[in-house]
């Protein structure tokens, strides 16, 4: 007696191919969309883990430009962590008022600051720690800024403690600890 099972309908057949299709054409697109954005995080954002050197007597960080040619850096402000924006034009740490309670830091006097965009109010403020990977600075002379958004831009009074050297699109910053 020969037991055969009965081949499915074409039909059938058909449906459960192209339920394949749609599956297998489905996924390849989320991949390609997930590729995608991690490229494009990683051309905004190439810092997420900068090259460090650490000796005896220095510490050193690269970081690379993004493809709008600035430097980004993920770092800590009184132990909380924050993006930095590296910004040589400006005098001071500019932190945006709206961060500015949960880095625990408070106004300490109002002062006009001169900016890209014209003259603005700010308030002085002192940063008790500010850390940049590897290298830590201490006691620097910041302004909270109530008009400003985006990253902290990270001024010549932090900068100004390090010693800073460009080219072909890597930034490296350096201190010396005594």
């Amino acid at each position: 007696m020969n037991h055969r099972q009965p081949s499915p309908p074409a039909a059938t057949t058909r449906r459960i191919g192209t339920a394949f299709w749609v599956l297998f054409w489905g996924l390849a697109l989320l991949v390609a969309i997930w590729q995608f954005g991690s490229w494009e995080t990683r051309r905004a954002f190439p810092n997420g883990s900068p090259s460090t050197q650490q000796g005896e007597d220095f510490v050193q960080i690269e970081l690379q430009a993004n493809h709008k040619g600035h430097y980004l850096v993920d770092g800590t402000i009184n132990g909380q962590p924050v993006r930095l924006l590296i910004d040589t034009g400006a005098t001071q740490v500019a932190i945006p008022s709206g961060l500015a309670p949960q880095l625990g830091l408070a106004g300490q006097g109002a002062v006009i600051a001169h900016t890209a965009n014209g003259r603005a109010q700010a308030q002085r403020t002192r940063i008790q720690t500010l850390g940049i990977g590897p290298i830590m600075l201490y006691d620097v002379d910041a302004m909270i800024m109530p008009t400003m958004e985006g990253p902290i831009l990270l001024g010549m009074s932090a900068l100004g403690q390090l010693e800073l050297s460009q080219r072909d699109n890597i930034l490296r910053l350096s201190v010396h600890p005594q």
